[in-house]
C-alpha cells in the first residue's frame, strides 16, 4: 500500500464501500455510507496492512481519507 488511492481501494473490498480516488479529500461527512464504525474497522485494516499500529485518536480527527493516510503512513 503506497497511496491514498491503496487505502481507498482497501476500504472498497473490505467495507463494501464505493469510494472513487476523487472522494480523497472530501469531508468524510460528505462520503455515501461513511460512517464511524468504518472509521475504526479502516484504522484495524490498516493496522494489518502496514504491520504496526497507528494513532487511534489521530485518526479520529482525520477529516478526509487523505488526512487519515497521512496519519496512517506519518507515524
Amino acid at each position: 500500500m503506497h497511496t491514498v488511492v491503496d487505502l481507498i481501494s482497501l476500504a472498497n473490498e473490505h467495507l463494501g464501500t464505493d469510494l472513487k480516488p476523487d472522494d480523497a479529500g472530501r469531508e468524510l461527512t460528505e462520503l455515501p455510507c461513511w460512517d464511524s464504525v468504518h472509521l475504526l474497522r479502516l484504522v484495524s485494516l490498516l493496522e494489518t496492512e502496514l504491520g504496526r499500529q497507528v494513532p487511534v485518536a489521530e485518526m479520529l480527527e482525520a477529516r478526509s481519507l487523505s488526512e487519515i493516510w497521512t496519519v496512517a503512513v506519518g507515524t
